[in-house]
């Protein structure tokens, strides 16, 4: 008898992947509900104004993350008059090439763009501008339903412009980066300028909370930049103003204090200026490294209280590095104290940012000894291979820094020139693809969904047994 091939075609369970395209704050909200993991939801040109959190709560996957981007990058308006903006609580969510703005009538209605929370591991936000908000970043645990705190690890912060447009009146916290817990957060590739908080403090960017292993690299921080100084700014911390201990990784205990608040990060190749306070703030910290940054018109830099430890090397900086209330650190090489008609000196406009070397740095130049968690520098140029470094964030023996201009990911054109003001005139937004990149532009994997096997009926049957 003879047998006839079969043709077996072979589905994942699961809904496949798609690319929603929205042009409208309904579709904006019914393609969020409705996400699987995969799936990217593409913003049309145009201002969405939204009057409630916008809820993210589907699972993706590192190898299939949920992405929300602009089809142009910056000409997606998306204009929030609600408390929190987007309410992150699933894994694996990109935000991409969006304009984000609070338009609250009350500063203390606007609190966050984004609030990641729980178990909303791999959140990615990158390529993007936001601004207006007490805290555009806020990040930090909470319980399941099983009554244990989640915490969201492995965040990715890059490449985006947060700023304030006016001082903020609320009697929140204002801190553009508020990362309370999670693990492995990367904050690299931004500008962040304009905070402040009237009668109060504003932090740049901090992490706390119990968190391990953080990263603040290739960062230019300007406390005032377009506005004029006001109040108490400070530029980056480990630790920030401190947590309460009931909601303190890892014990989440009210009888444990939050101690230390911070372990094992590293700051950076970063600049930071023109902040009324110190360019860095050390709560708590514990085993910090602070490592070949500028820091330009600020007070320096604090290692505070016991647990704060680690090593300050390769810096320039206009005033000191200094342990606070017993707070201590292993000093390297570093100069301290630099005039404001040093910096001047060397640079056409270091308050405002422009780096461009304008006499000589002789005294930077291969004055500082190498460190293996440096290969390059605010610039992404490798650093030497062999021999010392260069002071600060700049590596001067390179040269000037040459515009580095963004390219676009695939799928995702510029919508336009960036606003005046917000380009690097010395080093640029870096270009480089991080290795974690697999978000805005990535088309999901297709493998999956067809596999045709052709195989003849009679190897799929048993012939019959006969007595």
């Amino acid at each position: 008898m003879r047998t006839t091939p079969l043709v077996v075609l072979l589905l994942p369970l699961s809904a496949v992947a798609a690319t929603k395209s929205v042009a409208t704050v309904a579709e904006l909200q019914s393609a969020l509900s409705s996400a699987k993991a995969g799936d990217e939801i593409v913003l049309a040109d145009g201002t969405y104004t939204v009057n409630a959190n916008l809820n993210c709560a589907a699972e993706g996957t590192d190898a299939q993350p949920i992405t929300v981007r602009a089809a142009n990058r910056h000409a997606a308006l998306i204009r929030f008059n609600a408390t929190e903006g987007f309410k992150v609580s699933g894994r694996a969510w990109v935000f991409d090439g969006l304009t984000i703005e609070g338009i609250c009538a009350q500063d203390q209605d606007c609190e966050h763009a984004f609030h990641v929370t729980g178990h909303a591991e791999g959140f990615v936000l990158r390529n993007s501008r936001v601004r207006d908000f007490n805290a555009q970043l806020k990040v930090n645990a909470t319980k399941n339903a099983s009554d244990v705190f989640e915490m969201p690890h492995r965040g990715l912060i890059e490449r985006n412009e947060i700023y304030d447009t006016r001082p903020r009146a609320t009697g929140t916290p204002v801190t553009k980066l508020n990362i309370d817990t999670g693990d492995d957060w990367v904050v690299r590739d931004n500008e962040l300028h304009d905070f402040s908080k009237q009668g109060g403090i504003a932090y740049g960017a901090f992490m706390k909370s119990g968190g391990k292993r953080g990263l603040f690299e290739r960062n230019r921080v300007f406390c005032a930049r377009d506005l004029p100084a006001s109040d108490t700014r400070i530029g980056l911390s480990f630790g920030g103003g401190g947590t309460g201990a009931a909601f303190c990784a890892p014990a989440f205990d009210p009888t444990v204090p939050c101690d230390p608040e911070h372990s094992d990060g590293i700051i950076r190749n970063n600049i930071v200026a023109n902040c009324s306070d110190v360019a860095v703030y050390l709560n708590r910290a514990a085993r910090t490294q602070v490592l070949f940054n500028t820091f330009i018109g600020t007070t320096g830099v604090d290692f505070r209280f016991p647990s704060s430890t680690g090593e300050a090397h390769g810096n320039v900086l206009s005033s000191v590095i200094r342990g606070r209330d017993s707070g201590s650190f292993t000093a390297g090489t570093n100069l301290t104290n630099v005039a404001m008609g040093t910096w001047t000196s060397w640079y056409v406009a270091p308050v405002q940012g422009d780096l461009t070397l304008k006499g000589p740095v002789t005294q930077l130049v291969g004055a500082a000894a190498a460190r293996s968690t440096v290969t390059d520098d605010f610039c992404q140029r490798p650093r030497p291979t062999t021999g010392p470094y260069t002071l600060g964030a700049l590596e001067h023996s390179l040269g000037d820094c040459q515009p580095v201009t963004q390219q676009p990911d695939a799928g995702l054109p510029d919508a336009g020139a960036p606003d005046a003001g917000t380009g690097m005139t010395d080093a640029g937004t870096n270009t480089d693809t991080p290795k974690d990149s697999g978000g805005c532009g990535a088309s999901p994997g297709l493998w999956p969904l067809l596999l045709v096997l052709l195989l003849p009926l009679s190897l799929r049957r048993r012939p019959a047994v006969r007595p």
